[in-house]
C-alpha cells in the first residue's frame, strides 16, 4: 500500500530543490556566524596550569605539541569514576581520527578530564581510542572554564553554557585557544551543551535518514546512547 509521503519523481524533485534554498541559506548563516567567531576578542591565559600525560607533567603551552592551535575537548570522567561519560564517548568516537587533519591546519585537539592519568588510560586504551588525553587532577582547570563543579554548586546552581543552570558534577564542553610567536597563550572560544552538536558526526548523519535522532519517544534524549562496546549487552 503507498504511503501518504509517495511522490512521483518530479515532484520530490521540486519538493528537494524548494529545501536545497534553505539549506544553502543555513550554509551561508553558518558561514557568517563561523567569521563572528573568529572575530571574537581573546584572553590571555595567566594561570599555570599542569596536566599529566603519557609523557608526565605538562604545561597548556605543552598540549599544543608545537602548533599555534589548540582543541580542548572537556571529557567528562569525575576524579573518582571508574568509566569516562558514555555522552562523551559518543563524541570522542567522532574526533579520534582527526588529529593528521588538524595537525595539517596547525591546530592540536586533546581531551582533558578531572580524573587521573592512570584512569584515563585505561579507559583510552579500552575504548581503542589515539587522540591525547591528559588530567587536569589538582588544577582548577575545568572548573575555570565551567564544565566542572563543587558539591554546593551542585546543591544550588551555577553558571553552565553562559547562563544560570542545574548543573552535575561534570559537564560537557570544548575550548579553544591559540598561542603567539612567543610563547603566550589565549582563550578564544568556548562551546557547551547543544552548541556540541554540530561536533557530532553521527548525529550530522542520523540527521540525514527518515527517522532522523528518533529520540522523541525516549526518558531523555540520549537514553539510547551507549559506549561502543556496550551495544547489545542489554
Amino acid at each position: 500500500m503507498a504511503s501518504p509521503h509517495d511522490v512521483s519523481r518530479q515532484e520530490w524533485l521540486e519538493r528537494r530543490r524548494a529545501l536545497l534554498e534553505r539549506e544553502k541559506r543555513l550554509t551561508r548563516l553558518r558561514d557568517e556566524v563561523a567569521r563572528e567567531r573568529r572575530a571574537l576578542p581573546r584572553v590571555r591565559v595567566v594561570e599555570a596550569y599542569r596536566f599529566e600525560g603519557p609523557e608526565g607533567a605538562r604545561t597548556l603551552q605543552e598540549l599544543f605539541a608545537g602548533r599555534a592551535q589548540l582543541l580542548v575537548y572537556h571529557f567528562m570522567f569525575g576524579p573518582e569514576w571508574t568509566a569516562g561519560c558514555p555522552s562523551c564517548s559518543f563524541w570522542a568516537d567522532g574526533f579520534d581520527g582527526m588529529a593528521p587533519h588538524l595537525a595539517a591546519r596547525d591546530a592540536t585537539l586533546v581531551a582533558v578530564s578531572r580524573a587521573p592519568y592512570a584512569a584515563l588510560a585505561r579507559y583510552r586504551q579500552r575504548m581503542g581510542w589515539r587522540f591525547g588525553w591528559y588530567s587536569s587532577a589538582g588544577s582548577s582547570f575545568n572548573f575555570d572554564y565551567g564544565v566542572s563543579f563543587t558539591p554546593e554548586q551542585v546543591e544550588s546552581g551555577a553558571e553552565y553554557n553562559y547562563r544560570p543552570a542545574q548543573v552535575l558534577e561534570e559537564l560537557p564542553g570544548l575550548s579553544v585557544f591559540t598561542q603567539d610567536d612567543d610563547g603566550a597563550v589565549y582563550h578564544t572560544y568556548s562551546v557547551y551543551s547543544r552548541g556540541l552538536d554540530a561536533l557530532n558526526a553521527t548525529y550530522q548523519h542520523l540527521d540525514l535518514l527518515p527517522r532522523g535522532r528518533d529520540e522523541a519517544e525516549l526518558p531523555w534524549p540520549m537514553a539510547w546512547v551507549r559506549r561502543h562496546d556496550e551495544y547489545g549487552q542489554e
